[in-house]
């Protein structure tokens, strides 16, 4: 039986290898659904190619992260603007209900200034996705503390009307990951769930592996009702192999789906629907 909160893979997980392996390895593992990570693999650009792998596999595409990454910051183009945008778009004609977004970077002074307005006016373009502004992280560079965002790290400070829950990014910024749950309140759409241990940097590590309240903080989720999706983040980066990389996912998923189950019904990893 399928778990009744859909559990995605980020096709950054999957990194080095490329987003056409993302779809083979969610199938063959048994995630219900992929998060398609927007960067420089020019496949995760395009909507066809994705459209044809969502259709090979039988793995859709449930949510774009658009490309908000220091590494991304010319795919599609240099405005922000237009990178949300063209991200909305995949995510509409894929049928994507959600858009992950990151806050804007310091430097970005146009588009934080206007970002709150300008992301209601996308949001009035595409009424069915829900723009779910990520939670993130200070960062440590020359041994000095800095926040490279505006106005903060941390979203629910401005406010929107959506929410991504990065686990991970809660272990980087010492923050209580129940705390912001609380402070997301029904704006929680997504979850990006990976684990860490607080040393202050992004570990994305498989879920159970850090210090994180990561089955806890599922089972919250459940209870309150949730309705949105989870999508495991990690990192396999130093995978020694295919078969490695697929273990840590399917460890990834087992973990998910055992804390989102009801007591007693918990699906096994590579069952779907």
């Amino acid at each position: 039986m399928k778990s009744r909160v859909p559990v995605l893979l980020s096709s950054s997980s999957v990194f080095p290898e490329p987003t056409a392996a993302a779809f083979e390895m969610a199938a063959t593992v048994g995630y219900d659904g992929l998060e398609v990570m927007v960067w420089t693999d020019r496949v995760s650009q395009d909507a066809g190619a994705l459209k044809g792998l969502a259709e090979h596999y039988d793995v859709p595409v449930l949510s774009v992260h658009a490309p908000c990454l220091l590494v991304t910051q010319r795919v599609w183009s240099s405005d922000p603007w237009e990178r949300l945008s063209r991200a909305a778009e995949l995510a509409d004609t894929l049928g994507a209900p959600t858009v992950v977004v990151h806050p804007p970077f310091s430097w970005q002074r146009d588009y934080a200034r206007n970002f709150a307005a300008g992301l209601d006016k996308v949001q009035q373009r595409f009424p069915g996705i829900s723009f779910a502004i990520e939670n993130m992280f200070p960062v440590k560079m020359a041994g000095r503390w800095f926040v490279p965002y505006t106005p903060g790290w941390d979203p629910t400070e401005s406010g929107f009307d959506a929410y991504t829950l990065d686990l991970s990014h809660c272990a980087a910024s010492r923050t209580d990951a129940h705390a912001m749950v609380d402070r997301m309140g029904a704006g929680l759409k997504h979850v990006h769930l990976g684990d860490g241990t607080g040393e202050g940097r992004d570990e994305h590590l498989v879920p159970g592996r850090g210090n994180q309240p990561c089955a806890d903080v599922l089972r919250t989720l459940v209870a309150r009702g949730f309705t949105g999706s989870v999508a495991l983040e990690v990192s396999t980066r130093r995978a020694s192999s295919r078969a490695t990389r697929e273990a840590d996912l399917r460890e990834s998923l087992e973990f998910a789906r055992r804390h989102l189950a009801p007591a007693q019904s918990a699906t096994p990893a590579g069952t779907r629907a």
